[in-house]
């Protein structure tokens, strides 16, 4: 359990590099905060193919563990704000802080938080100190880990079975990722070198794989288990090896902004302290998903002791 508290705690620190002040009661708006007041908006990024964090249903409408995460955060910003929260299609006539859903690449998703275009990126984003110089993260909600997927030949096995297997061979992964910057760094320990596929999506990727112009698809774990269960050539695919990368995952906004970065860790703290954040895991990652696929993964005790050290009841 010592082991798991540690872990919980570098994972914190890592998404809350800086640290936050609460804004004095009473005190005028400033950042994001003040912003969305004066627009009237609060603007969520979302990824298109990222299951089950944030991607696009049946309808074309962007749902996903990470959005519903920052829905609850917009809705701490509204009640702050003393102002109703409305969905993107309310009335035109209704006033209050409106939800406005914008897509991001995942090579545009740290820009586009940093320049304003969105005030929180609800994705699979990976909280690290290098992007900590860029955008300000939320406490870890998920762990992941870079792993590969594969085809299967005969019999159901997998001829790549490591990433040492694809000396010479082909590997795709999205541009923008740190799944990309692992597998470049990886790509010259072995002879000849691996060669990285840089495509402009995770959709992208995958294509690349099933039309065998790649011979493995690099990402986080959990989003490969997504792909698999998805796609109707699904069952043709394994994910393989050992993790060559560990992913927290966070919900990015912007540097510099104490107050927004409390709030945002205030709406944490109360999210896990309701059983919200351990609700939403299980309506994502156990129950059946909007598509109707199951990915059926439980709740690690490393992530189950992070919910816990954010205030979540034992």
């Amino acid at each position: 359990m010592r082991g798991l508290r540690a872990l919980a705690g570098l994972s914190l620190a890592v998404a809350w590099a800086g640290g936050s002040v609460l804004a004095e009661e009473g005190a005028p708006l400033s950042g994001t905060l003040k912003t969305i007041n004066d627009r009237g908006t609060i603007l969520l990024g979302y990824r298109e193919s990222s299951l089950p964090f944030s991607f696009l249903n049946k309808a074309g409408q962007p749902v996903g563990f990470s959005l519903d995460i920052c829905h609850g955060i917009a809705e701490d910003v509204a009640r702050t704000l003393n102002r109703d929260l409305l969905e993107a299609d309310a009335p035109a006539w209704q006033t209050g802080v409106r939800i406005i859903y914008v897509p991001v690449a995942a090579d545009q998703r740290l820009p586009k938080v940093a320049s304003g275009a969105v005030d929180l990126e609800c994705g699979s984003t990976t909280a690290n100190a290098e992007r900590a110089e860029v955008v300000a993260f939320s406490p870890v909600f998920f762990l992941s880990g870079t792993k590969l997927m594969v085809p299967l030949e005969g019999g159901g096995r997998a001829q790549v079975n490591s990433y040492r297997d694809l000396a010479g061979r082909a590997v795709a992964v999205s541009a923008g990722t740190t799944n990309a910057e692992v597998m470049q760094r990886l790509a010259s320990k072995v002879a000849p070198a691996i060669k990285v596929e840089e495509q402009p999506s995770l959709d992208a990727a995958y294509d690349l794989l099933a039309a065998g112009k790649a011979d493995a698809f690099a990402s986080d774990d959990i989003l490969l288990a997504g792909f698999i269960a998805t796609h109707h050539d699904g069952r043709g695919f394994a994910i393989v090896g050992d993790y060559l990368s560990f992913e927290p995952y966070a919900i990015a906004l912007r540097r510099n902004d104490p107050a927004f970065a409390d709030l945002v860790k205030q709406s944490f703290a109360r999210m896990a302290s309701e059983g919200t954040l351990d609700r939403l895991y299980t309506r994502w990652l156990v129950d059946r998903l909007p598509t109707g696929e199951t990915l059926g993964v439980p709740m690690s005790p490393y992530l189950s002791e992070m919910y816990r050290a954010l205030g979540q009841p034992d």
